[in-house]
């Protein structure tokens, strides 16, 4: 066989590997970067998009994108929506700590979010919609992808799947955390998982959430900022396991 033969041959055999496509992960948090820096150390690059710094890992596997959204449903849209159109992600997933509605929800308990409900939000003044329910949307309920959650709890079986009520709100008030769990059955609440769940939606990229409860039922503020960030550090731990087996 003429050697330009087999010289093509080797090389149609070898491009698929030489052009895999690294995946491109987005890491966002509200207010857990110290722990980032922690584990992985100094960014290889930085960079300002939108208004957001954003710091770029990169091993064999995937290039990790941090952004540091801060607090709540608005600035957590536009962070993802960063990650989207200017970093190009392939996925978004989000960690950070969250109340417990639950007394089964401990503080340093980790999870995995299978539904969100955006229970500030609601229509049913003039459509007929339950509270927290989007037009488009056949219940309250924003549903997570299923299979990204298998992939979690493959790596990590002993993460809770649970249902998180999301709004601009922290919840300090026992009476409140047990009236979102009466209303919608949610286990965790937060401030963004809604806002990220719905830009991602809206430009069909997938997304995952991994959490730990940094305060309690009965706990407030004073539990939370005692408690963020080692709650903070062991979810990251468990975040990384994950990416690292996507």
């Amino acid at each position: 066989m003429p050697r330009i033969i087999l010289t093509l041959l080797f090389l149609l055999t070898f491009i698929p590997t030489i052009s895999a496509k690294c995946l491109k992960i987005g890491l966002l948090v509200a207010v857990e970067q110290k722990s980032i820096f922690e584990k992985y150390g100094r960014p290889q690059r930085s960079a300002m998009s939108g208004g957001f710094n954003v710091y770029s890992y990169k091993n064999r596997e995937y290039q990790l994108f941090v952004i540091n959204s801060g607090v709540g449903e608005i600035a957590a849209a536009a962070a993802t929506q960063v990650l989207i159109d200017v970093f190009k992600v392939d996925l978004v997933v989000n960690f950070g700590v969250v109340g417990a509605l639950t007394n089964e929800m401990t503080v340093a308990e980790n999870c995995v979010v299978e539904k969100i409900v955006h229970y500030q939000f609601d229509l049913s003044g003039i459509d007929p919609v339950k509270k927290g329910q989007y037009l488009g949307f056949n219940s309250e309920f924003l549903y997570t992808d299923t299979a990204l959650i298998n992939k979690a709890l493959k790596v990590y079986p002993s993460l809770k799947k649970v249902t998180c009520a999301s709004a601009d709100r922290f919840v300090a008030n026992k009476d409140e955390k047990d009236e979102l769990h009466t209303l919608f059955g949610a286990d965790i609440c937060e401030m963004e998982c809604a806002a990220i769940f719905l830009t991602c939606h809206r430009n069909h990229i997938p997304c995952i959430f991994i959490k730990a409860v940094s305060d309690s039922l009965t706990g407030d503020g004073k539990e939370y900022y005692q408690e963020y960030l080692r709650a903070a550090a062991l979810c990251l731990d468990i975040t990384d396991k994950i990416i690292r087996n996507l």
